[in-house]
């Protein structure tokens, strides 16, 4: 029997680009590395394909024929599998439950009564508000943490122990950035916070007086004070003291005492008492 004739193997790839382009200028190195990587990449994922493919169903059906391959031109393979479901013995498809429907737990707005997935308030301050109801210069400030203490008269642990604990954001300071960090609180809060401390507005504006009324004493109790220092360096300035040695003056001897004499100054009427031996 005569032997078969030997087939000849396939033109590379390169090759059949060459001849479909015609004319075309030669492909530089860089695009020549780009096919074989893009020709390794189809080759090892019809490797995994091979690999993900199910077995056939039982019963001795025939092997599924390899899929055909098209030269796309472009340096790589594409893999063009025949549709055989119609034919006997074709291996099953896995199907595959579709994915649950996640629903999203929206937010209520206090302002608007909108639905709303997230916001600038609530990420930062935990505050039901919409970005589009966000009223950041009136009902939405935000005040520093002196100026909550100072306007409504909380304290530091009011801040930061009291529960549930203030939330801020931290900016730099406008007026000096080396003066460090200040601590931005929602004005909103701060009130509620306030109310909490003190129980009710009204005691709150009565404690406010009475802080007032002391400032107000102290203040006037400085500015006395200072008068009565001012009124004492004036008082003062005008005394002179006076500089000049005093020289007694004394008027005739007086005989006290049989060896005791005594002199008396005309001027101061100092009296100097001396013995004659």
């Amino acid at each position: 029997m005569a032997g078969a004739a030997p087939t000849s193997a396939p033109a590379p790839a390169e090759e059949t680009s060459s001849t479909a382009a015609g004319d075309r200028p030669p492909l530089s190195a860089a695009a020549l590395a780009k096919i074989e990587r893009n020709r390794q990449r189809a080759l090892a994922l019809r490797q995994a394909r091979l690999a993900a493919r199910p077995y056939p169903a039982a019963g001795g059906a025939r092997a599924r024929a390899p899929p055909k391959v098209v030269d796309t031109g472009g340096g790589f393979f594409l893999e063009e599998e025949e549709d055989d479901d119609d034919e006997p013995g074709a291996a099953e498809k896995i199907v595959h439950p579709p994915a649950p429907v996640v629903e999203f737990d929206y937010l209520i707005c206090g302002d608007c009564g909108k639905e709303f997935m997230d916001s600038y308030l609530m990420q930062h301050f935990d505050w039901a508000t919409c970005d589009n109801c966000r009223d950041a210069e009136d009902k939405h400030k935000l005040i520093t943490r002196t100026e909550a203490k100072e306007e409504y008269l909380l304290k530091d642990c009011d801040f930061d122990k009291r529960e549930p604990v203030l939330r801020f954001i931290v900016k730099k300071n406008p007026h000096n950035p080396r003066w460090g960090d200040m601590k931005l609180y929602l004005k909103l809060q701060v009130i509620k916070r306030s109310l909490e401390v003190w129980g009710s507005e009204e005691s709150l504006q009565e404690a406010k007086e009475l802080r007032r009324d002391t400032r107000e004493k102290m203040k006037q109790k400085k500015f006395d004070k200072k008068v009565k220092e001012l009124r004492r360096a004036v008082r003062s300035s005008l005394w002179k003291k006076e500089a000049s040695i005093h020289e007694h003056e004394y008027g005739p001897e007086e005989n006290v005492d049989e060896d005791t004499y005594k002199k008396i100054c005309t001027v101061c009427g100092h009296e100097l008492t001396y013995e004659k031996m």
